[in-house]
């Protein structure tokens, strides 16, 4: 690798998660050349069964992609979707009844206690169950209907980087899949993935003006909202910053008044209608005098306090979140490394959280 980009020796803090996401324009690729066919079965499978209602169920890093996943879903199906809250079966013991409804459940690992639980619970009820995971041979593959691999490979360090960024472009395959879509918008994405690496510098550079912060706020809306919130994740998993993230709607609903020009905004905006929508939230924050940080279109990165540039001026607005979440993964890796932290080994955290 060049000096430009992540430095993967095995003597640095990070290494391992920074060979993660070196890894990512690779595994996009392996997804679109072996994963594409697969995921296109399963999707005309299910159309097949007409599902009158989506339930997505997930955790942590993959909760933020059924999150991506439910925007699609209602965008370009117009299916209702809603998030499972797996406590009312697993802790509660109810029943509903899911006949014709298609119950997703994201999971790298496949094996959380209470994933699989659910799962099971909804495939008695009468849902059709698909699970997507980077893990074919786990207990939550094996309970459910279908099965999509994200073809992600070993993930070692704990913070999730590929597993994310395949996890989305997987939901994405199958989405197409059920409209009978070709996913041609998804092809530019590893190239794509490949130069947001290359430019690891000017992340660095922005880690170094907010190694300091206190707490973050990160906002968006659209298929931004999702990169919102994996972003906050990331950041106070790896640095332990408290990170806020917020609908832009939702953030001028009162949390808006916590903003001041000490504690840094990031801004993700989608160049697309989700940009377009967050516009007034980005006129509210400047007249705040918000140190306000853009990821996205130049002409937002320039009316900002700083800003990192997206080259998705050709890119489909559905495809962008695989994009936008990278700089912010470089991000959350480099403020950790400043802060004189390990972001491979998060204190208090496992691979695979058991909860139930």
């Amino acid at each position: 690798m060049s000096g430009t980009t992540l430095d993967p020796r095995g003597d640095v803090p990070g290494r391992i998660m920074a060979r993660e996401m070196a890894e990512q324009p690779a595994v996009l690729r392996r997804l679109l050349d072996e994963g594409a066919g697969p995921i296109r079965r399963v999707a005309r499978e299910i159309a097949a069964r007409r599902p009158r209602f989506v339930l997505l169920t997930a955790r942590g890093t993959s909760d933020n992609a059924a999150l991506y996943a439910k925007y699609l879903l209602e965008i370009r199906l117009g299916l209702p979707c809603g998030l499972a809250s797996m406590s009312t079966t697993t802790a509660y013991g109810a029943r509903p009844d899911l006949t014709d409804v298609l119950v997703i459940t994201v999971s790298q690992s496949g094996g959380s206690p209470d994933l699989v639980a659910s799962t099971q619970a909804a495939r008695a009820a009468g849902a059709i169950t698909l699970a997507v995971t980077n893990n074919p041979d786990s207990a939550l593959a094996g309970i459910s209907e279908h099965h999509i691999d994200i073809l992600a490979g070993p993930e070692r360090a704990l913070p999730a980087t590929k597993t994310y960024t395949a996890s989305l472009l997987a939901l994405y395959l199958f989405v197409e899949g059920l409209r009978d879509g070709d996913g041609a918008p998804a092809r530019v994405l590893p190239g794509l993935a490949e130069q947001l690496l290359a430019r690891h510098d000017e992340v660095r550079a922005l880690a170094a003006r907010y190694r300091f912060a206190e707490r973050m706020v990160i906002t968006s809306r659209g298929y931004g909202y999702p990169t919102a919130k994996e972003a906050a994740l990331k950041l106070m998993e790896t640095s332990y910053i408290p990170a806020l993230s917020y609908s832009g709607a939702d953030l001028l609903h009162g949390p808006l008044a916590m903003v001041d020009n000490v504690s840094p905004v990031i801004a993700v905006v989608t160049d697309g209608r989700g940009g377009e929508a967050l516009r007034p939230v980005l006129d509210r924050l400047r007249g705040r005098g918000a140190d306000l940080v853009v990821i996205g279109p130049r002409e937002h990165v320039e009316r900002a306090s700083a800003g990192f540039v997206m080259p998705t001026e050709n890119v489909a607005e559905e495809v962008q979140p695989v994009l936008e979440i990278i700089p912010l993964q470089l991000l959350a890796h480099e403020v950790t490394i400043a802060r004189g932290q390990d972001p491979d080994a998060p204190r208090a955290l496992a691979k695979v959280t058991e909860t139930s």
